[in-house]
């Protein structure tokens, strides 16, 4: 379990009284995409102050209030519908900032339904423009091979990406495919005609190699996200996607966010009397190797449109195409209109 307790407040909902956590920090989120298929969904939510999470394993629901919360942390690969609601997010009073997925497998197909390549790039820029570099992370995730795809076309394709957003962001976060653990990922992979595989450990050297010598030349930072590998001696640092040092930079003056970063054990903390503690604000709930502070996660899986092969958030196509018809951008959670039930036999 985790070392930080969300605070527990009452909510007044159409039901009548409900309890529910008040997390400091939103993940928004690491099971579907929210942006780009959920915006009013959360629009809504922020302006009824709560909304409704469901357990993927027991179906419970979670009432999840936003009465305390000081930043939201997106994760996309298509913020284009949610860009045009950037000024109601700054009202909210909560910093947020954007993990923007931008690979480029459109020849293997491997992510069949985002947007053309040029309309993503389009999108970052705008954003960019719009929020500031430093809270736009590119993310090229993950790094796959096949017989005709190695490490020298994977840098290339990289390249011809960077050389258009290394302008407009400050890091650039990779990992490695974990096809062999994940069972979903790999039988989704499966169903293509080409066989992906994970890269070697010599091949992995000789991408971050390869990718240092971009991140030069370009002036961003490289970070790896959930990977135990040591990559230290190619300037590659282990990344903190939901990452308190990033939140207290765009937060200004927000005593609140501050203060609940920088607590120690048996203290609060105050604002500029305490530093990080980054051991005491792990998300103890992530992969062993994530950096990630302390979050509450508010998507729900099988309900991102994307269909990327390669995500472990979707059981398969046929679950989230039964799914589709369950959301309901006015109900409390995503999927609103019916009980759900991911262990379904015509969702397998």
């Amino acid at each position: 379990m985790s070392k930080i307790k969300w605070p527990v407040v009452e909510m007044h909902t159409p039901h009548g009284c409900e309890q529910g956590i008040a997390p400091i920090i939103i993940s928004a989120s690491r099971s579907t995409d929210i942006p780009a298929f959920h915006t009013d969904w959360f629009l809504n939510r922020l302006r009824e102050g709560y909304c409704v999470w469901k357990n993927p394993f027991n179906q419970k629901k979670r009432y999840v209030s936003f009465e305390k919360t000081r930043a939201v942390v997106f994760w996309t690969k298509n913020p284009a519908p949610l860009l045009a609601h950037i000024r109601e997010l700054e009202s909210c009073g909560f910093v947020f900032y954007f993990q923007y997925t931008l690979n480029d497998y459109e020849s293997e197909g491997l992510e069949p339904y985002v947007p053309p390549i040029a309309e993503r790039i389009e999108t970052f820029q705008r954003l960019s423009e719009t929020i500031g570099k430093e809270r736009v992370i590119w993310r090229f995730d993950p790094i796959l091979l096949t017989r005709t795809l190695g490490i020298h076309e994977i840098v290339g394709r990289i390249e011809k990406l960077g050389n258009r957003l290394s302008s407009f962001t400050e890091k650039l976060v990779f990992s490695f495919a974990d096809i062999s653990i994940y069972t979903k990922v790999r039988n989704n992979l499966q169903k293509s005609h080409e066989n992906f595989r994970e890269p070697t450990f010599t091949e992995m050297q000789q991408f971050s190699e390869e990718l240092q010598k971009l991140a030069s030349r370009w002036g961003i930072r490289l970070a790896t996200c959930s990977e135990q590998i040591d990559l230290e001696r190619y300037g590659i640092e282990h990344n903190r996607c939901i990452d308190p040092t990033l939140l207290l930079r765009i937060a200004g003056n927000d005593s609140g966010l501050a203060s609940f970063l920088t607590q120690r054990k048996g203290s609060a903390g105050l604002f500029g009397n305490s530093k990080l503690d980054l051991d005491l604000l792990k998300d103890t709930g992530q992969r062993k190797a994530c950096g990630c502070a302390i979050s509450k996660d508010i998507g729900q899986y099988n309900t991102c449109f994307h269909q990327c092969s390669y995500c472990y958030a979707n059981t398969s196509y046929k679950a989230v195409e039964n799914n589709r018809v369950l959301i309901d951008n006015l109900s409390e959670s995503i999927l609103g209109k019916a009980q759900f039930d991911y262990n379904r036999s015509d969702n397998k």
